[in-house]
């Protein structure tokens, strides 16, 4: 990991504070996180603190400090989704996931994140796992979905 690290670190030749934003994000892209190892490497490079590196990386929503799940649930927290019942179709995801928002389940399957907005407000409440929009939602339906990508994982 390491060595990826410094590989991506690399392709930003007489890299600066200004490139610590691109820097991050290509990180992120090439692991689906940031990881703590990337963070010291990325300081030491810039000549930052770390507690700097994080904090400037954990004020932006699209920075991750702990891997995803084969399928990333995003939950629309809009104000067309609050008022369709969002909280319930929440609710129900992380009792069928046995994890709460934020958190990736314990086989790496699946993980939970609270969003702004899916802007899709037409399909008030929605959902998103992966690139895969699921919407007019009731908390019956989120069993049946959870259960086709579990099921996905037994072939």
């Amino acid at each position: 990991m390491k060595d990826k690290i410094n590989n991506i670190i690399l392709q930003f030749p007489n890299a600066s504070q200004e490139n610590l934003i691109n820097i991050l994000q290509a990180i992120q892209y090439e692991f689906g996180y940031i990881p703590k190892e990337a963070i010291k490497a990325v300081s030491e490079t810039l000549d930052l603190p770390q507690s700097k590196t994080y904090s400037i990386a954990t004020f932006y929503n699209q920075f991750h400090f702990s891997p995803k799940g084969k399928y990333h649930i995003k939950v629309c927290n809009g104000t067309s989704c609050h008022i369709a019942g969002v909280s319930n179709i929440l609710s129900e995801l992380e009792k069928e996931l046995e994890t709460t928002v934020g958190k990736t389940t314990s086989d790496g399957i699946f993980s939970l994140e609270a969003v702004p907005c899916l802007g899709t407000c037409n399909l008030a409440p929605v959902i998103k796992i992966n690139d895969k929009f699921y919407g007019k939602l009731s908390p019956s339906d989120i069993k049946d979905i959870i259960e086709s990508y579990r099921n996905r994982e037994e072939v």
